[in-house]
């Protein structure tokens, strides 16, 4: 293949009259012969997670002049998901992460580039990038901003979640509020993404396993020296594909599929990480669905203890060999198909033969023979309630059954105030719905989850939603639930006092309501109307979007995913 596969058709092509911009920007005739990469940079300097990726995006800039490439970075917008959280704002998330992906192939098509490298700082914008290069084709990548470096409070390491946690203790009167706005300004010392098992983080551990981005990336920490090293070193990468022909769809197979599902059953990862690969796997084309997600989550053991199950970081990861000594755990263990081709050329395996092993006596990342729990911290459901299924994060519960009695609710801050009264009680299934993608978008319900995560109800009640939840929950935590109550889903009918039960092991959730009743109740429903105006984007997003089952993806592109 030409290195210049794309960008030629428009330097050289019939209609030169572009290249006057390109004479502008102070090109020569020699520079229009020269391969041209996008650069998706997500510009948000209001958030930590963002801060440094124009730096970075200038560094693979660099990288690409010193390797005879062209590299041109791209804004996209970047929203945060913690400042996003108890509020409207909450709506734009994951509506953002389908922007991404429409902004990067619009402006890679558009402007004839040759090669696509996704720059990944917060959970939407890396998956976002992904499902652009699954979309396109063409050839690139993914590179990780990096995690930020744990806070100090009291001589220990704290992180974000942390900081829900002890704002949802102070508010019960478990600790000072002094000591919970101590550690708030205290957790978040720097540049970089939640440094924890949590979506961004997620994604990053994926997206290596699944083999688009570089080893190490996931894990370098994003004020590291060796980040800047290895955006530097992106445009080798890069020249190797556009020399071998390689591109996204060769490596996105349905075998690496199941390895990035591995790789974030055995971190404990984000519920999150399983939407976004459902999604890709929808621009990939690949056949790949809950019921196979599910499969490999209950024979996947956890074999680290990152936070929030632990407290490990991806700082610990770093300093002890990496996200690749962590996958060739895995590799060595059969968990992972070695023959999955990257994006280096070279397969899993062969990435992995010179990596270190980590010690088998580590306290946070152990062995096949002796993990933390024999099955994966996450698990789908199907049932009467979920037809379409459900993801369930259930790192606290201690067993993987349960049984409650339904207590319901339409908004995540009525949630808070009845933990405060005290009306949300052991044993309790707490519903919360109408907050589905054709809802709302689908927003992380944090200060709903957080509420729960109390001493006196944590791993005590479970929670049932057909929203997200951010990858710093934890509890008994059943999310995606599809089809969602907005569209008449049986989650709309749920009424106080049914009792729910799930087997988590057995994939099974069941509503204890007869098939006459539920007939009944769905002649009395009526839909929800929206408590908030829908305009512009989430508009768009709201009448197009598939269900969660189906990753959230456009219906305009995908029309079966219904």
């Amino acid at each position: 293949m030409n290195s210049n596969w794309n960008s030629k058709k428009l330097t050289h092509g019939w209609q030169k009259g572009g290249n006057a911009f390109y004479y502008g920007l102070g090109l020569d005739d020699k520079d229009l012969n020269r391969p041209q990469v996008g650069i998706g940079t997500p510009l948000l300097e209001g958030n930590l997670c963002n801060i440094h990726a124009y730096e970075l995006a200038r560094k693979i800039v660099e990288g690409c002049e010193n390797a005879g490439l062209l590299g041109f970075p791209f804004g996209t917008l970047g929203v945060s998901d913690n400042i996003s959280q108890g509020h409207e704002g909450g709506n734009a998330s994951l509506p953002s992460r389908n922007l991404i992906a429409n902004s990067a192939e619009c402006v890679v098509t558009a402007h004839g580039y040759d090669a696509l490298v996704g720059l990944h700082h917060c959970d939407k914008n890396g998956p976002g990038f992904a499902m652009a290069l699954a979309r396109t084709n063409y050839p690139g990548l993914i590179i990780s901003g990096g995690s930020i470096k744990p806070g100090c409070h009291a001589g220990k390491d704290i992180t974000i979640l942390d900081v829900y946690d002890s704002q949802a203790s102070a508010r019960v009167g478990d600790i000072s509020e002094d000591d919970a706005n101590q550690i708030l300004r205290k957790a978040c010392p720097g540049a970089g993404g939640c440094g924890i098992a949590a979506s961004f983080n997620t994604w990053g551990i994926a997206m290596e396993a699944i083999g688009l981005m570089p080893p190490y990336s996931s894990s370098t920490p994003a004020e590291a020296e060796e980040k800047r090293n290895e955006c530097l070193a992106v445009a080798k990468l890069i020249n190797g594909m556009l020399a071998s022909g390689l591109r996204p769809r060769d490596i996105l197979t349905r075998n690496a599929f199941e390895n990035a599902t591995v790789a974030i059953a055995a971190a404990g990862g984000s519920t999150n990480g399983i939407l976004h690969l459902l999604a890709l796997a929808q621009e990939a084309d690949v056949a790949f669905d809950l019921s196979d997600i599910q499969s490999i989550l209950r024979s996947t053991p956890v074999l680290a203890n990152f936070a929030p199950r632990g407290k490990g970081t991806m700082l610990d990861l770093h300093n002890m060999g990496g996200t690749p000594a962590f996958l060739k755990i895995l590799l060595d263990g059969g968990l992972l198909d070695g023959d999955c081709v990257t994006i280096t050329g070279k397969t899993i395996a062969e990435n992995l033969t010179a990596v270190t092993r980590i010690p088998s006596d580590s306290d946070f990342i152990r062995d096949i023979n002796n993990p933390f729990k024999e099955h994966a911290d996450m698990q789908v459901c199907f049932g009467n309630i979920a037809p379409g299924g459900v993801v369930f994060k259930v790192s606290s519960l201690k067993e993987t059954i349960f049984r409650g009695i339904a207590i319901c609710f339409d908004d995540a801050i009525e949630i808070v105030k009845a933990v405060e009264a005290k009306r949300i009680k052991p044993g309790m299934f707490v519903i919360l719905r109408y907050h589905g993608p054709v809802a709302c978008g689908m927003p992380e319900v944090l200060v709903a989850t957080s509420a729960l995560s109390i001493p006196e109800l944590d791993g005590k009640v479970a929670f049932l939603s057909d929203t997200r939840v951010s990858g710093v929950s934890h509890g008994a935590i059943g999310v995606h639930c599809s089809p969602e109550a907005a569209v008449g889903g049986p989650i709309a009918l749920v009424e106080n006092g049914d009792e729910i039960f799930i087997d988590l092991l057995a994939g099974h959730i069941s509503w204890s309501v007869s098939e006459a009743e539920i007939v009944n109740r769905r002649q009395k429903w009526i839909s929800e109307k929206p408590n908030f105006e829908r305009r512009g984007y989430l508009a768009d997003f709201t009448a197009t979007v598939a269900q969660a089952n189906f990753g959230c993806v456009s219906k305009a592109h995908y029309p079966d995913c219904t």
